[in-house]
């Protein structure tokens, strides 16, 4: 008598600590999303209290997110090593103990290595959320729905940066936005041992340095490379930085391949599902952050909104976001990610176009449904674009595959700023020469070409004969700006809609594993 076939045990279902676990996963995520906002309303602060150089300035903005994207791999699969939940825990306490030194900072070089601490710091706790999200959730639709939630605190962090940075900087000084971090990591401290469940990878060999080193010049190198070229255009360091970087990475790729138990699994990009939703990720994020790169510039410098009212002036498309997001898990279970996901590409592109038609016709109910509508399609993919990352990994390696999934989007974001970004610079700086009126001094004509901040304070020390007509060439040329760029990220949408359409079709709803062709 033979035996029929068994029956594949189901995975089991996520009980009531899972989800109590995964409501503090979500206090880091939505705090690292706040920090890296809330920084740019206090630059006026600080500026006239540790009186930074231009430069340094620069670095107190961007240390902390490239230290953040450079480590990203690094700290991954040092989870993946030591335990997922000791790693987080361990970053909470130096996050916390950062965030209080960046507070008090005397001087603009010791805010500049805080921020870079910090941005260390951050790098453990974000693969660290995402690889124990995939080790809690087995279920299917339980695990999309978790990363949803877990997506929404980057949202909603993203969007009550300006309204809490305004209001602390409102009755405290500036170096109160940084204590924020401190009681949420308090928080993380408690209740992380009670509710988080540790996990590592019980096959994982020790931390090769060598290719962390590798790994973290070459992503800084790269990032600082392509934000100097997007900030300046053409320029000698960069451009050294970048091939320097890039030839570091080549270094690491190489060293990976040689080793039996490298640090970055490589055959990981050999699943055609993870290697495309990585691309589709990063291509996705970089559309993005081209166009949001000038959003709070326009309503700001075009629209003269303060930077409140800017902030509050987003919240549609932020609760657009969040409603949108809490639809995928249910149309996920019904629909192919193919579908889904290169369907709301699709359709975000006519919300670029919105974008730069609003600032064309300085329509701020067209420009604002413009972000409506790209926000909410753009969600699809940036849900299911992670789950599919980092549910087609094994369960061993979720670190490392969560580090990736968080390179390929900081990536993307750079990449975003630095080409995108460096196209509308170029447009600005071409159309406002042209503009500029005949009489303006050099110097202040230099100042004005740089950016719209520039033309605006120039604008407020010349007299009127000569203010009126700077201002209007400026937002004249920053609003053809903002419409190439929404133009170029409408065309990016559309290319990676048919990525997704073409290399994702074989995947079934809910599920990572492709069907007989």
């Amino acid at each position: 008598m033979t035996a029929g076939p068994q029956q594949i045990p189901s995975p089991p279902r996520a009980s009531r600590r899972q989800w109590l676990g995964l409501a503090v996963l979500v206090l880091p995520t939505l705090l690292l999303a706040l920090d890296m906002t809330v920084l740019h309303l206090a630059v006026p602060h600080l500026s006239a209290d540790l009186k930074p150089t231009s430069n340094q300035l620069l670095w107190i903005l961007d240390i902390y997110g490239f230290m953040i994207a450079s480590c990203l791999i690094t700290m991954g699969t040092l989870g993946d090593r030591i335990g997922r939940r000791r790693l987080l825990l361990t970053g909470a306490v130096a996050f916390a103990a950062a965030s209080v030194a960046a507070a008090f900072s005397h001087t603009a070089e010791a805010l500049i290595l805080t921020r870079a601490l910090l941005g260390v710091a951050g790098a453990t706790l974000m693969p660290s959320t995402l690889s124990l999200i995939r080790n809690m959730f087995h279920v299917d639709s339980e695990r999309t729905l978790a990363i949803t939630v877990w997506m929404t605190g980057f949202i909603v962090g993203s969007a009550i940066g300006p309204l809490v940075g305004g209001a602390m900087l409102e009755y405290f000084w500036w170096g109160s936005v940084f204590l924020l971090a401190v009681p949420v990591m308090v928080i993380l401290l408690v209740c992380g041992p009670l509710l988080l469940p540790e996990f590592r990878d019980p096959k994982a060999g020790r931390l090769d340095i060598g290719s962390a080193l590798l790994c973290i010049f070459a992503l800084l190198l790269v990032i600082y490379g392509l934000k100097t070229l997007a900030r300046t255009g053409p320029d000698a360091i960069a451009l050294l930085a970048l091939a320097i970087g890039l030839g570091t990475g080549t270094l690491f790729v190489r060293r990976q391949r040689l080793l039996a138990d490298p640090m970055l699994e490589l055959t990981l990009f050999s699943n055609q599902t993870f290697s495309t939703s990585v691309g589709a990720l990063s291509l996705s994020i970089m559309a993005m952050s081209g166009a949001w790169l000038m959003v709070f510039q326009y309503l700001q410098g075009v629209l003269g909104m303060t930077p409140l009212n800017a902030g509050l002036a987003m919240l549609p498309a932020t609760l657009a976001q969040i409603l949108a997001a809490a639809l995928v898990p249910p149309l996920a279970r019904r629909l192919r990610p193919s579908i889904f996901a290169g369907t709301g590409l699709l359709m975000s592109a006519p919300g670029f176009v919105l974008i730069g038609i609003g600032a064309t016709a300085n329509s701020f109910v067209i420009f604002i449904l413009g972000t409506l509508v790209m926000s909410i399609a753009m969600m699809p993919m940036m849900i299911l674009g992670t789950d599919l990352v980092i549910s087609s990994a094994p369960p061993a390696k979720a670190g490392a595959a969560s580090a990736i999934s968080e390179t390929a989007s900081e990536l993307g974001m750079a990449l975003g700023v630095a080409i995108i970004g460096s196209i509308g610079n170029s447009v600005y700086r071409r159309d406002v020469l042209q503009t500029l009126p005949a009489n303006l001094p050099e110097e202040w004509r230099a100042v004005a070409t740089e950016t719209l901040g520039g033309a605006i304070a120039s604008a407020a020390q010349l007299p009127e004969a000569l203010a009126s007509p700077l201002l209007a060439s400026a937002r004249q040329a920053f609003t053809k700006a903002v419409q190439v760029n929404a133009l170029i990220g409408a065309a990016i949408a559309v290319v990676t809609a048919m990525i997704v359409w073409r290399y994702l079709r074989r995947v079934d709803p809910q599920s990572v594993a492709p069907t007989q062709p």
